[in-house]
């Protein structure tokens, strides 16, 4: 699971960095400024998630009882947020009116903020520290 959840915080973070060099140098010529920063908004996000499945992996494994779930709810939670806001950043690009989608935004937040209460609640039921 460790190189997994670490494989996965790479890809995360190397997307992040890709999108994000495309937010600040490309896109500004496409988009108006709001859809910029949409845009710069779930590359952020995406990259605090990255930073956060390293943390996650390298946690001692008698630390948590299981990181699976967290691992699934961080991915998917990346996936509809950050995912969902490149989609509509770039709506006014599209031929296809992407804003019906704006309802999976903050879906993707709340399986975020899941993976954040479930790996407090580990650490703080964990006997690992006192």
């Amino acid at each position: 699971m460790k190189k997994t959840i670490l494989s996965t915080a790479c890809l995360f973070g190397m997307l992040a960095v890709v999108l994000g060099a495309f937010g600040a140098h490309g896109l500004k010529n496409l988009v108006d400024l709001d859809a910029v920063a949409t845009f710069e908004t779930g590359v952020r996000y995406q990259m605090y998630h990255a930073f956060f499945l390293f943390v996650l992996a390298l946690l001692p494994d008698s630390m948590l009882k299981s990181k699976r779930p967290i691992y699934l709810c961080v991915v998917i939670g990346v996936v509809l947020f950050s995912f969902s806001i490149y989609i509509l950043a770039l709506n006014d690009l599209m031929q296809f009116d992407f804003k019906m989608f704006g309802i999976v935004t903050p879906i993707g937040g709340v399986f975020l903020i899941i993976a954040w209460g479930l790996m407090l609640f580990g650490i703080v039921k964990s006997k690992v520290l006192k």
